[in-house]
């Protein structure tokens, strides 16, 4: 197969700058229209890798999002949304962008050229063959996720991909690839538009599914949501109320007494 890098490729969209604000919003947002749709194609593709996920998460092992630049933060920020979201430990789903920490708000140059570092990166989390990496590129071709992901092919360490290029390196080198073709940005090559939006679309399929699948929700409600703030704690209490009948004033009480919607209605049930 030809590879050719349509996220690349020029807009089809001429002179922006003589667009009115009205008329950027509107082709904007058309552009947007095509992504869920792009998403809904590699629904066979994300399946297995979400099977894969689960199937080792109940083994005990965890999942690692490997990236560069915005497909890094993308990564960063559904991984960090887990905890609160599900209550599962920090270190079940995790991060990892080129340049580290100090990457997520500032470029590092050349970060993303290193094919080394992602494999020493993840060695620091001491990774193994109960884990799975995903590694984030929407042009398939970052040196720094498709180093790592052959380093963990050689470890018997399971592999998946975000990419958003049609037939890309990355899609050959990991196990479960994963490509939303989304076509050219509106802007021409800036992928955080379309394919970033196309990769979240496809992180909040993931890591959703597999806590669904891991028994973190019950009928549709974050039974296990860390309770951080005031707005969650009421939203906690509510949950209780729609499970047991019991006052606001008690599901309350059971709240802070068991620091959890699912530990407070177990105990009550019992």
């Amino acid at each position: 197969m030809t590879f050719t890098k349509t996220t690349e490729q020029s807009s089809k969209y001429e002179h922006l700058e003589k667009m009115s604000v009205s008329e950027l919003l509107a082709n904007i947002n058309n552009e947007d229209k095509t992504v869920p749709l792009a998403v809904e194609k590699a629904l066979p593709q994300i399946e297995p890798l979400v099977s894969e996920i689960v199937a080792k998460m109940k083994l005990g092992g965890r999942l690692f999002y490997i990236g560069a630049g915005t497909s890094g933060r993308l990564g960063i920020l559904d991984a960090s949304e887990c905890p609160p979201t599900y209550g599962v430990p920090a270190e079940l789903v995790n991060g990892i962008i080129a340049g580290g920490d100090k990457a997520i708000r500032k470029a590092v140059e050349n970060a993303e050229d290193d094919a080394n570092q992602a494999w020493i990166d993840l060695q620091e989390h001491n990774i193994n063959q109960n884990d799975v990496v995903v590694g984030i590129a929407a042009s398939g071709t970052t040196p720094y996720v498709i180093g790592g992901l052959k380093m963990c092919n050689a470890n018997n360490i399971a592999t998946g991909s975000i990419s958003c290029n049609a037939g890309s390196p990355l899609s050959q080198t990991a196990k479960f690839p994963i490509e939303v073709i989304v076509g050219p940005e509106f802007v021409t090559g800036s992928s955080r538009m379309k394919a970033g939006t196309a990769q979240k679309l496809v992180l909040n399929m993931i890591s959703t599914s597999a806590m669904i699948q891991l028994g973190k929700v019950k009928g549709n409600k974050m039974v296990d949501m860390q309770l951080s703030n005031s707005k969650l704690v009421d939203r906690g209490v509510k949950m209780i109320m729609a499970e047991i009948p019991v006052s606001y004033e008690k599901a309350s009480e059971l709240l802070e007494k068991y620091g959890s919607v699912r530990k407070a209605v177990d105990h009550f049930e019992k």
